[in-house]
This record gives C-alpha cells, structure tokens and sequence, in this order.
C-alpha cells in the first residue's frame, strides 16, 4: 500500500538509483566484510540482522553502532574497506534483468541517476562488475559527495541536480531500505522499494513507498508505459 494510494507514474522524466541491494547485488561481499571486521575487533561477529538494519547508511556511520570507541570505529572502517575491495569482484553479482531495466529506461528518455552511500571507488568497481556502464547515468552521488548523508535529503537532491532535473515532484528514487524511502521522501520525490535486495516487505511495506515492487521487469512496466519517450518520438 502506498501513502499515496494507486499514484500515477505519469510526468516522470527523472529516475535515481541506489546502488546496493538495488542496482546490485552486493549483500554477500557486505555480510562477509561485516563479520570479518567485527571477528577482527570484537572477537565475535553479531547477528547479520544487525547489519543489514545500518545498510543504506555510509560505512563510517554503521560502524560506530558497534564500535567501543572513535578509535576503534577509526580502524573497523579501514578492516572492512580492505575486506571489501579484496573481495570485491569475487563476492559481488548482477542481479538479474537489472541492466535491461536501466537500458530500457534510459532508451525511454528518461534522465538516470545514483545516490549512494558508498564510497566512489567501491561505486565505480560494483557498476563494472555488474555490466552498468557510468556513461549511462547523468549523476553519480556517492558518501564522497555530500555531507549529510541518507535518510537526509541531500544525497537524492543533489543527484537530481547534477542529472539536470529541477523539478523534485517528476523524479522518483528506486531503493532497497528504509533509509532510502525516508531520504527520497525528505528529498520530494516519489519512491519505488524494490524487494529483490536483502529486505522484505515487512520491512519496506510501513515506510509506505509509493511502489513496492518485485522484480526489474516490474519496474520496466511501472516506467516504461509512461516515460519521456513512451509515445515514440526521441525524446529532446
């Protein structure tokens, strides 16, 4: 159920992504990172559930949910990061139908973007090993890039800007977590929580998204039908 009932989709020129559990499937390199740098530091790792309650939220902000001290939040960072991007390529997959969905929305004339709270070059590596070219995306905002961080507006806003767009209430924030929904929301414009990441509907349901969908190819529809480009002329 939405908040704002069955909305249109109709007026929609501009469409930014998140990046992880959204655009890619990166939940087993996070889960593994995690459990490395708490057995690291803590000598046991928590529950996972722990973890994918902080994702969506810039590293040095999660850890600190765990650390003892700013020291030690101070080297939990550096652990994970080294973890991370060791195994970055071998841990991180696509998920399926994504990067025809983005192709597809992008043909449509739509104006792309990504808002994350990665760092840039974790951003870049993830849409290489994934097959998401960056020439696709008219912005690309990572936690390098702002400094008020999701669920806060910032990081969607300024992706709609540096995408060109200057109307909030014709774009539209395609998420996995709650803190996405809530930083869209906060941003203006309307939301999509996507249930192919680690979180589920019990989760997504009550931050009341306008959309809450299942699959890529769900999104295509949603979008496609009523894009820029949907009544065939090349979009200007």
């Amino acid at each position: 159920m939405s908040r704002r009932g069955r909305p249109s989709a109709d007026g929609l020129r501009t469409v930014v992504f998140d990046l992880d559990g959204t655009l890619i499937d990166s939940e087993g390199l996070i889960l593994a990172s995690f459990r490395h740098t708490m057995r690291t530091h803590l000598g046991a790792a928590p529950p996972d559930a722990a973890w994918r309650a902080t994702i969506g939220r810039p590293l040095a902000v999660q850890v600190r949910d765990f650390a003892r001290s700013d020291d030690e939040a101070d080297a939990m960072v550096r652990t994970y990061t080294e973890h991370n991007l060791a195994n970055h390529d071998r841990l991180v997959r696509p998920f399926s139908g994504v990067a025809e969905c983005v192709e597809s929305l992008r043909a449509r004339g739509f104006r792309l973007g990504i808002a994350t709270s990665k760092r840039r070059i974790a951003t870049r590596m993830g849409l290489a090993a994934c097959g998401l070219p960056e020439a696709w995306f008219a912005s690309i905002v990572t936690a390098d890039d702002v400094t008020r961080f999701k669920p806060e507006p910032e990081p969607v806003l300024k992706a709609l800007a540096e995408a060109g767009e200057v109307e909030p209430a014709r774009a539209v924030y395609v998420g996995d977590s709650v803190h996405d929904m809530r930083s869209g929301r906060a941003a203006g414009v309307r939301t999509v929580a996507v249930l192919w990441g680690p979180n589920g509907r019990d989760v997504l349901a009550p931050e009341e998204p306008d959309w809450l969908i299942e699959s890529p190819t769900e999104l295509t529809a949603l979008l496609g039908a009523t894009g820029p480009g949907a009544d065939g002329r090349t979009p200007g």
